[in-house]
C-alpha cells in the first residue's frame, strides 16, 4: 500500500514538473501607454498612405464616367452625378486606339520577351560561367545603368536608320529609313537591357552550382544546362523581370514617339498624347483613355503575382 501511495506521489511530482503554470492575471504585463500610441499612430500611417495612393486612381475612373459639363463644375466628386460610357466610346472613335492598344501589346510582349531570353542568358553567364574580363563586363553593365537613356538616343537612331538592306537601305546603309517606323526599332535598343542581366545575374547566384557541375559530368553542353536546368528553376525571378520589362515597354513615350512617326504604329501612351491641344484637354476620353492602358499591366500582375511571392520566399530562404 505503501509503495503505490509512493507511486502515486512520484507521478503527480513529475507531471507537476512539466505541466506549465500560467502566471497570475495580476501578473501578466499590460500593453503600456506608448505602445497603444504606437500602435495607433501606425494604422493611422497606413490609412493615410492607402488614401493618398487610390485616390488618383478613383478620381480617374470617376471623371472617366462624367460627361463633359459635370468634369469642370464638379472635379471634385468622387461619384458621377450623371454617370455615362460617352467618353470611352470617344476614345475610339475620334483615334485610331485599337491600333495603338495592339502595337503597345506588341512592343510590350516583345520587349518583355527579348529581354527573359537575353537577360537570362547573360545572367547565368555571368553568374555560373568562370572567364577572364568577367567582372570587367560585369562592371560595364552597372557602369551603363548610370547613363541617362535621353543622351543615347540620337546614336540609337542614327544606328537604326543605317541597318544595311532594311527599310530601302543599300549595302552602306544608305538611301531608305533603315529599321525606322518599325516595331523593331523599338524592341532592338532594349532587347538585352542592363538591368535584366544584372537582375538575372543576382537570381542565378542563389541557385546551387552542383547542379550545374553534376551536368557537365553528365556531357551537357553549356546551353542545355542553362536551358534544362538553371531557367527552370528561374521562373519566379524571370517573371518579375517580364513584368518590370512588359510595363516598361507598355508606358514608354518618348523612344516612340521619336522612332514611329506613323498613324498606324503609334502607342497608347503616344495616343492619349492625343487628347491634349493647345487650346483644350479633353478631360473625359483622357481619362477613359488612361483607364483602358492600366488594365495590361494591372492583369499581368494578376496571373503573375503568385511568382513574385516564390521568387521572395526563395531569395529570402538563402
Amino acid at each position: 500500500m505503501t509503495n503505490t501511495l509512493s507511486g502515486g506521489r512520484a507521478i503527480e511530482t513529475a507531471l507537476a514538473a512539466v505541466t506549465p503554470v500560467a502566471p497570475p492575471l495580476h501578473s501578466r504585463r499590460k500593453p503600456t501607454t506608448r505602445k497603444r500610441i504606437a500602435t495607433v499612430g501606425w494604422y493611422i500611417g497606413v490609412i493615410l498612405i492607402s488614401v493618398v495612393t487610390v485616390a488618383p486612381l478613383v478620381w480617374t475612373i470617376s471623371t472617366s464616367l462624367k460627361p463633359a459639363t459635370e468634369i469642370l463644375s464638379g472635379a471634385l466628386n468622387l461619384i458621377p452625378a450623371n454617370a455615362t460610357l460617352e467618353n470611352y466610346l470617344q476614345v475610339f472613335e475620334e483615334v485610331p486606339f485599337g491600333r495603338y492598344f495592339v502595337n503597345s501589346l506588341v512592343l510590350g510582349i516583345g520587349g518583355a520577351v527579348t529581354n527573359i531570353f537575353f537577360g537570362a542568358l547573360g545572367g547565368y553567364a555571368l553568374a555560373k560561367l568562370q572567364f577572364k574580363g568577367r567582372a570587367a563586363v560585369f562592371a560595364v553593365f552597372l557602369s551603363s545603368l548610370m547613363i541617362p537613356g535621353i543622351i543615347t538616343m540620337i546614336p540609337s537612331f542614327l544606328i537604326l536608320r543605317s541597318i544595311p538592306f532594311a527599310g530601302g537601305n543599300d549595302v552602306f546603309g544608305q538611301g531608305g529609313l533603315g529599321l525606322i517606323n518599325t516595331y523593331w526599332a523599338v524592341i532592338i535598343p532594349g532587347a538585352a537591357g542592363a538591368f535584366a542581366v544584372f537582375f538575372m545575374k543576382q537570381f542565378f547566384e542563389t541557385l546551387p552550382d552542383e547542379l550545374g557541375e553534376a551536368a557537365r559530368i553528365d556531357g551537357a553542353s553549356e546551353f542545355r544546362i542553362f536551358a534544362i536546368i538553371y531557367f527552370p528553376l528561374a521562373k519566379a525571378g524571370l517573371a518579375v523581370l517580364g513584368i518590370i520589362s512588359f510595363q516598361a515597354g507598355w508606358n514608354n513615350f518618348l523612344w516612340p514617339l521619336i522612332v514611329l512617326n506613323s498613324q498606324d504604329m503609334m502607342t497608347v501612351q503616344v495616343g492619349l498624347a492625343s487628347f491634349v491641344n493647345n487650346y483644350e484637354t479633353a478631360f473625359g476620353p483622357l481619362m477613359a483613355g488612361t483607364v483602358i492602358a492600366s488594365l495590361p499591366v494591372l492583369l499581368v500582375f494578376l496571373f503573375a503575382q503568385r511568382y513574385i511571392i516564390e521568387g521572395v520566399a526563395h531569395v529570402g530562404s538563402k
